[in-house]
């Protein structure tokens, strides 16, 4: 599964490293304008409190999180608007995916993963696989080792899988839009994601049996692309090749307080964590 992951960019430098168009940042206004606009530079701390995606070293199920995207119009959300080319967009997504027929959003079940195996019969996904498809990017997610204590009950060790070569993962996900049914009619929908998950793969089975789809720069393209379903293909664990470029370590204990954000959760409980043999480049 993936259940708390980090994220040390914001959607200005992730846009700009892709090439993409940013739908989260308000406008940052020339120094000569007249009119500023609404522009307000947040740091980390405001953003995690206003809910603007942004870094965060212990994002959990219903933050709003940062998605990248392949649409053809921002002024339509609902992806039904084929005009014009497709292009990236970076957007803001709660985390915690909400079908369209729900009624209650405090009742929704928190769909913040979905099986790789079985996400094309699922009612709550199927629908979103055809043409709403996403990236979530992250430097990395936890895991949590079930073990036994000194004391011989029950633990669970916590884990942080990150690629060695210090690049960002970007996991395959899915999205889709939900309103309330008092919604005003111009109102925004709501966009929300979830992550899709499959099998562990390699020494990451030592951990926990499930792990983020993740999706290399070269299935962008096909993943992304609004107008046809994905090749099935695409639904496959990693191979071992790439699975060997993920380093994992052990890290404190910090991380089971969604409260606690900052770099050392980060850091390794023992500097002599093993390193992964003939580890090379992830994506």
């Amino acid at each position: 599964m993936c259940g708390r992951y980090a994220v040390t960019t914001d959607p200005a430098l992730l846009a700009a490293e892709l090439d993409a168009i940013d739908e989260v940042t308000p406008h940052r206004p020339d120094p000569g304008d007249s009119d500023p606009g609404d522009f307000d530079a947040v740091d980390p701390d405001t953003a995690r409190s206003r809910s603007v995606p942004g870094v965060n070293y212990n994002v959990a199920p219903t933050t709003t999180v940062m998605t990248v995207v392949r649409r053809h119009g921002h002024d339509d959300p609902d992806g039904e608007d084929s005009s014009g080319d497709a292009a990236l967009r970076v957007r803001a997504m709660r985390w915690g995916l909400v079908p369209a027929w729900t009624k209650d959003l405090a009742k929704s079940p928190l769909l913040f993963n979905a099986r790789a195996e079985s996400v094309a019969e699922k009612a709550s996904f199927k629908t979103s696989l055809k043409g709403r498809r996403c990236l979530v990017p992250m430097d990395g997610w936890y895991e949590w080792r079930k073990g036994t204590g000194p004391d011989g009950k029950p633990s669970k060790t916590p884990y942080f899988m990150s690629p060695v070569d210090g690049t960002r993962l970007f996991m395959a996900g899915l999205w889709t839009t939900w309103r309330p049914k008092d919604a005003d009619r111009d109102a925004p929908p709501l966009m929300s994601c979830t992550i899709i998950t499959t099998d562990a793969v390699g020494p990451l089975r030592d951990i926990h049996d499930r792990m983020p789809l993740v999706m290399p720069s070269d299935h962008w393209d096909a993943w992304l692309d609004p107008d046809n379903p994905p090749p099935p293909a695409l639904l496959a664990p990693p191979s071992a090749q790439l699975v060997d470029a993920i380093d994992r370590r052990e890290v404190a204990s910090l991380v089971n307080r969604v409260a606690n954000n900052g770099p050392e959760l980060l850091d390794p409980v023992d500097s002599s964590v093993q390193d992964l043999p003939e580890q090379g480049t992830l994506l």
